[in-house]
């Protein structure tokens, strides 16, 4: 009898305790700020966390074109369009480096394999758009301080780099089945 009292105390405590923890977080939402109120967002950046992946940084000038970054991708969304390199030269010449980040769950598994070191995850967290074209990010299109420097992916650099619309795929040989 004495231990089915103790049992009964046993679960009363702890579910006493479980409850308190949850009235003190449900009482916390109540003073919590919203977000827009912590922080200006549109106006100030946001305070990023040092570990923080964003949109990648890419320097198409380091890039020897070796692939080994969209074979490391698990979802296959970078795409490197490459031509072989003048015949003093050796190795390639990188003509296309587009990202979809419709796909991408920034992992960070590109940044790893590279062995020039020319991509890498930035503290970018916002390039807006409105159309999944516009999520595509060709960063052999893009200015290099763009791409590469302080204002990495800023959305207007990134639209204004758009304004040739090209078609992210196109299928092959459509005038050629008239049958």
């Amino acid at each position: 009898m004495l231990t089915w009292f103790r049992n009964v105390w046993l679960a009363v405590a702890s579910i006493s305790r479980g409850m308190f923890v949850t009235l003190a977080h449900f009482v916390q939402t109540f003073r919590r700020k919203a977000f827009t109120q912590r922080f200006e967002y549109p106006e100030k950046p946001v305070p990023l966390q040092p570990r923080y992946r964003g949109f990648h940084r890419f320097d198409l000038t380091a890039c020897i074109g070796c692939d080994k970054c969209a074979r490391a991708c698990p979802v296959d969304c970078i795409y490197i369009d490459k031509e072989k390199a003048a015949p003093p030269a050796k190795g390639f010449v990188v003509t296309g480096f587009k990202i979809d980040y419709t796909k991408c769950m920034f992992c960070a598994l590109c940044v790893d394999p590279c062995p020039a070191d020319c991509i890498y995850m930035g503290s970018t967290y916002d390039i807006s758009c409105y159309t999944r074209d516009g999520c595509v990010v060709d960063y052999a299109k893009l200015p290099l301080e763009v791409a590469w420097g302080q204002d990495t992916l800023n959305p207007t650099a990134v639209h204004a780099s758009k304004r040739v619309s090209l078609p992210v795929w196109t299928k092959a040989g459509l005038g050629e089945r008239s049958a």
